[in-house]
């Protein structure tokens, strides 16, 4: 079973910026997970929330910053006085980087305004095409149906994940309507009979976002290939291999 670092390393270092990518590479990661969203003209940037307030000395929704004002926001002094220096990252700098690092990485596009689902998908497929970035090493993931439809006919190559809360009674129709590769689903409510289910249909299982070992002890067992934690660390502590 594969750790994967949930926003980078979000319990060493800001989440989604580049110090929590290199955080992941000291441990030993193979991969990370990330959010994106779009700035007010078109920049793939990553950050998870709508707005900037939590993770930066900025104020308001991130769609109304450009990028050349969403740059210069502090966003790592909140963590740690250590980051200051820290800023939100375009995405074309962090996959960058993490092709130098050699870890893959897990793109969740954020949609908080329906509208957005077709530019964001649009501009992401751009950049990984303008860039290229090995498809191989990227999977693209979201709650939104319209962004995995959109990246159905943008980016077939590349692998798609449906993110779920609990599962859902269709999952297996949805899966298959959207060609994904994977499966997303909150650990706190997926039952040992869910996950061999997934897994008899040849799925990928991937479990969100535990930061306690013991809780998820049994899940290798069921077939879970992927847990997202912001304590990566932990597992090693506890003997787990890093996948």
């Amino acid at each position: 079973m594969i750790l994967c670092g949930h926003r980078g390393v979000a319990s060493l270092a800001p989440e989604n910026t580049l110090a929590g990518l290199r955080k992941a590479a000291e441990l030993g990661l193979s991969w990370v997970e990330i959010d994106v969203q779009l700035t007010r003209d078109q920049k793939v940037v990553v950050i998870h929330d709508e707005k900037v307030n939590r993770c930066s000395d900025g104020k308001g929704k991130l769609r109304k910053y450009e990028w050349d004002e969403l740059r210069k926001l502090d966003a790592g002094s909140w963590f740690d006085p250590a980051f200051e220096q820290e800023r939100i990252p375009r995405l074309r700098d962090y996959l960058a980087l993490a092709r130098e690092l050699g870890i893959k990485v897990n793109v969740e596009l954020k949609v908080y305004d329906k509208d957005d689902a077709g530019r964001l998908c649009r501009r992401l497929s751009k950049l990984i095409d303008k860039h290229g970035f090995d498809k191989g090493s990227l999977l693209l993931s979201s709650f939104d149906p319209d962004c995995l439809r959109y990246l159905q006919v943008l980016q077939p190559q590349v692998p798609r994940g449906l993110l779920v809360e609990h599962v859902p009674d269709d999952w297996q129709q949805q899966l298959e309507r959207l060609e994904c590769a994977a499966l997303h689903c909150n650990y706190r409510y997926l039952s040992r009979e869910q996950a061999e289910a997934v897994k008899a249909t040849g799925y990928r299982l991937h479990c969100y976002t535990a930061n306690h070992p013991d809780k998820v002890k049994d899940f290798p067992a069921w077939g879970v290939d992927m847990i997202f934690t912001d304590k990566p660390q932990d597992y090693l502590e506890a003997g787990w291999p890093a996948g």
